[in-house]
């Protein structure tokens, strides 16, 4: 068998098998066998669990963004109301409600925690194989995911109240005067659930790419 073709030319490395010789009468001789393999080919499932990682890791950023401004824009949101004169005036905060500071609370956490994945999201990138680091992305995600949701479905629930009241408890709607107030509070809680569908994906991918291991 002739292997005097280099690999240099065609990129591949022929690993020869030795020819067995068949019997005097030839019968049932094997057939040769020759394998070639290929360098620096990436096998398909580390290049799909790349490409994983790299969606991973734009997400997360996208997630600290949405958490972020969440966060900053419930602590920042403060309105005051004149009542006859600017000594006695009505005023709505967002500490006045203990679910909003929750709300800031919740929101600030994850978005801290998602900073502090951004690492290991880097590692699944580079070493797609490894499932340490991508298992404990999937049970830290699923944690942070919790949290965001009962604080984002709690801070819902007293906006709602403060834009349409509750006549059967007399309690009247709070944003026909705080007219500056609901909306960034709104504003806050639409960001921060989409803070919860980006965790949501993120949950769905590492348990998609842990189930190809």
């Amino acid at each position: 068998m002739d292997l005097s073709r280099s690999g240099k030319d065609t990129g591949d490395i022929a690993i020869p098998v030795r020819e067995v010789k068949s019997s005097k009468s030839g019968k049932g001789a094997p057939p040769v066998v020759t394998t070639t393999t290929r360098l620096g080919q990436t096998p398909p499932a580390a290049g799909w669990k790349r490409g994983v990682g790299i969606i991973d890791l734009i997400l997360r950023v996208c997630a600290i963004a949405a958490t972020l401004a969440a966060a900053a824009v419930m602590g920042t949101t403060d309105q005051n109301l004149p009542f006859f004169t600017q000594f006695f005036q009505f005023q709505a905060s967002y500490d006045d409600f203990p679910t909003f500071t929750f709300f800031l609370a919740g929101n600030a956490i994850t978005c801290a925690y998602l900073v502090l994945s951004l690492p290991f999201s880097i590692v699944c990138i580079v070493r797609p194989h490894v499932i340490g680091a991508r298992m404990l992305l999937l049970i830290f995600d699923t944690l942070a995911l919790a949290l965001t949701m009962s604080a984002a479905s709690a801070a819902a629930a007293i906006v709602y109240l403060a834009h349409n009241g509750n006549p059967n408890t007399n309690w009247p709607a709070l944003c026909q005067q705080f007219n500056e107030f609901c909306p960034r509070v709104s504003g806050a809680v639409v960001g921060s659930f989409l803070g919860v569908l980006i965790l949501t994906v993120l949950v769905v991918l590492s348990a998609a790419a842990l189930r190809r291991n």
